[in-house]
């Protein structure tokens, strides 16, 4: 096992053109020795960045064409198993490339086995604000809701890393705005898809409808929509837990930027006892 570094000030160190090794903030909240899926999910959409930048560049050097001016609007994540908090390769192809349309798929790969899949598609953006609206409501802004000591009630390093203003309403029902201080890659810009995705796994823990040391509830799979590009340091979660009655879960979320609502997360859960609360 890759011993994780302990960098304050990054939840990823870059150790080859496609492998990377995390620190000690990247840690899971549910078991010490795996990885928090909110930063991979971020650093997914900066590997897919750096694939989609460099094949522009190789574009643009053989037919002088520019940047293609698409945008992110949709990524669904696979979680195949523990993602062990270990070193990783990030692979990255284009399976099906076009002017309007674009679909990438990307893999986490662990020990040679795959461990996170996913796809994103990418569409041409085109004006028009003169018929754009949503039925949304804005939340109210960061500096508006109390910080909330979310280490408190889960644990890891990744959780101690990240800034927390949280309303909790009901039992399965709260808001929040998150950011974090610390950089996605140490030494590498990421782009605002990637600054924005790398807090939204957070969901699922700032609504919960039981007592995370009585019943576990992890997601398998993570799903994000977006109506426009997201702007700023912070992301704002309006999320909505319900359980079903044969342990089965969903984390609804409306995503939210400090200008309004700019897209929706989903993600599936299995519900269960923990093992020591029988």
């Amino acid at each position: 096992m890759t011993t994780p570094t302990a960098a304050p000030d990054s939840y990823y160190q870059r150790t080859g053109e496609h492998s990377y090794k995390p620190t000690l903030q990247a840690q899971g909240a549910w078991h010490a020795d795996e990885q928090h899926f909110s930063p991979l999910g971020g650093l997914i959409v900066h590997a897919i960045d750096r694939h989609r930048a460099g094949r522009e560049r190789a574009d643009q050097g053989r037919a002088g064409r520019p940047a293609d001016g698409l945008a992110l609007a949709r990524i669904s994540y696979d979680i195949l198993g523990l993602i062990a908090l270990e070193e990783f390769e990030i692979t990255v192809e284009t399976v099906r490339p076009g002017r309007t349309i674009e679909l990438v798929e990307a893999t986490v790969v662990i020990g040679g086995r795959a461990v996170v899949r996913a796809r994103a598609w990418f569409l041409a953006e085109l004006d028009t604000s003169a018929v754009a609206g949503t039925h949304d409501q804005p939340l109210p802004g960061p500096e508006e809701f109390e910080p909330w000591a979310m280490a408190g009630l889960w644990g890891g390093g990744y959780i101690a890393s990240i800034d927390v203003r949280r309303r909790e309403t009901a039992p399965g029902r709260a808001a929040a705005w998150i950011s974090s201080a610390a950089e996605l890659v140490a030494g590498e810009p990421s782009g605002p898809h990637a600054s924005f995705v790398m807090m939204v796994d957070t969901a699922n823990g700032i609504a919960t409808r039981q007592d995370p040391t009585e019943w576990m509830f992890p997601n398998t799979d993570l799903t994000i929509h977006f109506h426009r590009r997201p702007e700023g340091r912070w992301t704002g979660l309006d999320t909505s837990v319900s359980f079903g009655p044969s342990g089965h879960g969903v984390t609804s979320t409306v995503l939210h930027d400090v200008r309004g609502p700019l897209g929706r997360a989903e993600q599936i859960l299995t519900v269960r006892p923990m093992p020591s609360a029988g």
